[in-house]
C-alpha cells in the first residue's frame, strides 16, 4: 500500500535532526506506526511481536539494538524502556536515535525521568480535511498568522458530502472504504475502546457498558463546555446514571489513551472586567467517534442540523490543531460569562494570535464576524498584540476578506 503523506512528516524529520529520540503520541489507528516506519531504519513492535515484548520485559536495553532511527512501537506496554532509551541517548550523544510510538500514557508517567533534552513528544491526530484531499489549502493557517488575507476560489462541499466526511472521519484505515463500511469500522473501533483500550493507560478494568454510556454522553455534548456533572447526569436517570466521580475516572482514562482532547480556555488579557469561563470545551479525537457513539448516519445527521453543526465545529477544531501544530501554535476557545463566545483562538508560541468562528452555513457569517470584532475590541492589544487574522470558517463558498477585515474561509480551502 502506498504511503499517504502527513503534515507531521516534516516535523518528525526536523525533530529527529535535533533530538536523540522522538515520542509520537496519538489515539490508536491514527497512523503513528505507518508514519514512523517511513523514516525508521529498524523496528521492534511490542504489540505484535511477542518475542520482542518478552525481551523488553527481561532485558530492555537489548530491544534498543538496531540500525537508527530505531522504532519502538507501542513502547508503553513495557514502560521500563523509557529510562533505557534516555540512557542510550545520553551515551551516544547523537540525534535521531529512536522513535517511540504510543497510544496511551502509562499511569506512572509522572514518576519516570522526564527525558527533558533527550526525548521530545510529537502529537499525531487523525487525518485533517487537507490531508484527506478535500481541501485545496489555498488559505494557509501559517499564512494567516503571518498577516495574509483570506482569498480562495469557490469550494463546494455539499451538505450531504460534509455529513459523510464527518461520519467517516480521518482514520487512515477508512481511505477508499465505502461509507457503510467505514461506519461499521468506526463502531467496531469504539467498541474496542470501551472494552479493551481504556485499560491500556493504567491497567484498570472498567465496565464497558458504562464506558459506552459516557462516550454517548460526550458525543451528545461534543463542542460544548459540559461539566463532568452534566456528562454524568446525561448518561441516565436515577440509579442507572453514572456517578460524577466515576465519570471523572473514565474521562481521565480516555484522556490517557488520547480519545478525548479537550480545548482549553484562552489565557488572555482584556481591557474590560469581563469574567472569562475556564471550563474546557469537550471534543473526541475525531468527530466520527461521536457519530459512532450515537450510531448516527449521514442521513440522520441531515435531519438534525444543530448536531451536525456541532460535529462540523469539532471537525474544524481537529483540523486547526493539525495545522496549528505545524505552525508551532495551539488552539484555545474564548467564553465570557456575559455571553460572548468565540469557537477557536490559535496562538503561536511567539504570541501571535488569530480568532475563528465556525458556522455551518454562509448565512451566519455576519453573526460570526460580529463576535470576532467584539472579541478584538475586548482584548488588551498592548499586552496581547493585535489579532493577525479574524475569520469565519464555513462549509462551502468563496474565500475572501470582508470590508471589516474579517475573512470568510471555506473549510475546503483551509490548510497548513
Amino acid at each position: 500500500m502506498n504511503y499517504h503523506p502527513r503534515i507531521v512528516d516534516h516535523e518528525l524529520a526536523e525533530r529527529l535532526q535535533a533530538t536523540g529520540a522522538v515520542v509520537i503520541e496519538g489515539p490508536r489507528a491514527c497512523g503513528k506506526t505507518t508514519t514512523a516506519r517511513q523514516i525508521a531504519a529498524s523496528e521492534a513492535r511490542l504489540d505484535v511481536d511477542q518475542v520482542a515484548r518478552r525481551l523488553a520485559s527481561l532485558e530492555p536495553a537489548r530491544v534498543l539494538v538496531g540500525d537508527v532511527p530505531r522504532l519502538i512501537d507501542e513502547w508503553q506496554l513495557e514502560p521500563a524502556i523509557w529510562n533505557h532509551v534516555r540512557r542510550a541517548v545520553d551515551d551516544r550523544h547523537l540525534p535521531g536515535q529512536f522513535i517511540l510510538t504510543g497510544s496511551a500514557v502509562p499511569a506512572d508517567d509522572a514518576t519516570r525521568h522526564t527525558g527533558a533534552g533527550r526525548l521530545t513528544r510529537l502529537r499525531m491526530r487523525p487525518l485533517s480535511t487537507f490531508e484527506l484531499g478535500r481541501s485545496t489549502g489555498e488559505v494557509s493557517l501559517a499564512g494567516l498568522l503571518d498577516g495574509d488575507r483570506a482569498a480562495a476560489g469557490r469550494s463546494l462541499i455539499p451538505l450531504g458530502d460534509l455529513a459523510e466526511l464527518i461520519c467517516v472521519g480521518g482514520w487512515p484505515v477508512n481511505l477508499g472504504r465505502a461509507t457503510a463500511q467505514a461506519l461499521r469500522a468506526n463502531r467496531d473501533h469504539l467498541d474496542e475502546i470501551r472494552r479493551l483500550d481504556i485499560a491500556n493507560g493504567d491497567g484498570k478494568r472498567r465496565d464497558p457498558v458504562r464506558v459506552g454510556m459516557l462516550l454517548r454522553s460526550l458525543a451528545r455534548n461534543v463542542a460544548t463546555p459540559a461539566a463532568i456533572a452534566t456528562l454524568a447526569s446525561d448518561t441516565g436517570e436515577g440509579v442507572s446514571a453514572i456517578k460524577e466521580h466515576t465519570a471523572a475516572d473514565y474521562l481521565r482514562a480516555l484522556d490517557r489513551i488520547m480519545i478525548v482532547e479537550n480545548q482549553p480556555a484562552w489565557p488572555t488579557h482584556l481591557k474590560s472586567r469581563s469574567v472569562l469561563r475556564s471550563k474546557p470545551v469537550r471534543h473526541l479525537a475525531d468527530p466520527s467517534l461521536a457519530v459512532a457513539a450515537v450510531r448516527a448516519t449521514p442521513a440522520r445527521l441531515l435531519r438534525d442540523l444543530d448536531f451536525l453543526g456541532l460535529l462540523f465545529e469539532s471537525m474544524v477544531v481537529r483540523d486547526l490543531r493539525v495545522y496549528a501544530q505545524a505552525a508551532d501554535a495551539e488552539v484555545f476557545h474564548y467564553r465570557e460569562k456575559g455571553g460572548l463566545e468565540v469557537d477557536a483562538i490559535v496562538q503561536g508560541n511567539d504570541g501571535r494570535w488569530a480568532a475563528f468562528e465556525v458556522k455551518l452555513g454562509e448565512g451566519r457569517v455576519g453573526e460570526g464576524a460580529r463576535n470576532l470584532l467584539r472579541l478584538a475590541e475586548r482584548v488588551d492589544a498592548g499586552r496581547m498584540g493585535e489579532p493577525m487574522a479574524l475569520g469565519v470558517i464555513v462549509s462551502s463558498g468563496y474565500g475572501y476578506t470582508r470590508e471589516d477585515g474579517v475573512g470568510v474561509i471555506p473549510v475546503g480551502a483551509l490548510g497548513p
